[in-house]
């Protein structure tokens, strides 16, 4: 099977390319490379024999001349959340316009699409409700979790509204076309190939500033560290789209949440403690009250409807997210230096 993946040499392209290249899938990638990383994970792939396609996804006259593939994955986005507030025609033109490119290419070849969207395309609202404090003053209740059935009304950053509409691009594209896909919402992914930043790879940010014992800070309610999020290890995502594509067939125009769940996820304070354990290390924290309108105190995934259709499970929990990050942090110093 021949597989275009879309911002592949980013972290979730270049792991997932690397795995399929493993079960001897034909892959290659496009990506502009314009991230930091990229030119590494580039070289990573090139190592395997991987083709990278060099340009942006909002170019269509060089995406309608790509050769023909029987899959398209697409993880090209922009998916900063404060970015898409400063640089709104760059996040449209990544996260929707390039998803259109990519089906007008796919109704062109009849390919199948695997899309990969976010937990973001859900109202910033209805996670604030869980905690409806401004102050997170102890530890959250782990209750609630977010599937495919919950709320989409409301805002949800520009980037989760740009995620949400390329999902009903797709699915206007499947009905009028007869195209065939799957839409995986996936949470906070984490994991080795990830250079980390604030607001996109904080794990792989917080194992970094503890290993090179860098001051961090607790930003937003109340500035102490009781934000909570799930985290699903890369590792756990590459065996799910595995199964999906080889189940693909029978099992297609279907839309999945996917996520750490109550198996593996953790608050930026329990964050804090793991990597002190695995690192040896203490850095000082400074708290920052404030809360941006974007930020959200709570997400944890329901994995129901995943699990129930493939039999598929996180096996990872965050204490082997954190480890296996560690250790290709660790061994990866002096090329990892150029880019944090």
């Amino acid at each position: 099977m021949k597989v275009l993946i879309t911002g592949g040499c980013g972290f979730v392209g270049t792991n997932l390319a690397l795995f399929l290249k493993s079960k001897n899938f034909n892959v290659n990638c496009l990506d502009n490379l314009s991230r930091k990383g990229s030119r590494y994970n580039l070289n990573l792939l090139r190592n395997k024999k991987i083709r990278n396609y060099k340009f942006d996804i909002h170019n269509f006259k060089r995406i309608r001349k790509l050769p023909k593939y029987d899959l398209i994955i697409d993880c090209c986005a922009e998916a900063a959340v404060e970015v898409s507030k400063k640089d709104i025609d760059s996040v449209i033109n990544t996260n929707f316009l390039g998803t259109l490119n990519i089906l007008k290419k796919a109704k062109k070849d009849r390919s199948k699409i695997i899309f990969l969207s976010t937990s973001r395309v859900y109202p910033i609202k209805d996670m604030n409700n869980i905690v409806k404090k401004k102050i997170i003053s102890s530890k959250i209740k782990i209750k609630k979790t977010f599937g495919e059935n919950d709320n989409l009304q409301g805002p949800k950053t520009i980037y989760g509204l740009t995620k949400l509409s390329s999902e009903m691009l797709i699915e206007e594209f499947a009905y009028a076309f007869n195209l065939k896909f799957l839409i995986n919402r996936c949470g906070v992914i984490s994991g080795p190939l990830q250079f980390g930043k604030q607001d996109q790879g904080f794990v792989s940010l917080w194992i970094w500033a503890h290993l090179k014992k860098k001051k961090m800070k607790y930003i937003g309610y109340g500035g102490l560290g009781n934000q909570v999020r799930d985290v699903l290890h890369i590792d756990d995502l590459c065996e799910l789209i595995n199964l999906q594509i080889r189940k693909f067939n029978k099992i297609n125009n279907k839309i999945f949440t996917v996520g750490g769940s109550k198996k593996s996820y953790a608050s930026l304070k329990q964050l804090t403690h793991i990597c002190e354990r695995i690192t040896n290390n203490k850095i000082k924290f400074t708290k920052v009250p404030k809360t941006s309108i974007y930020d959200i105190p709570y997400f944890i995934t329901n994995n129901y409807h995943v699990t129930k259709t493939y039999g598929w499970k996180p096996r990872r929990n965050i204490l082997k997210v954190v480890s296996d990050t560690f250790l290709w942090l660790k061994n990866n110093q002096s090329i990892i230096n150029k880019y944090f």
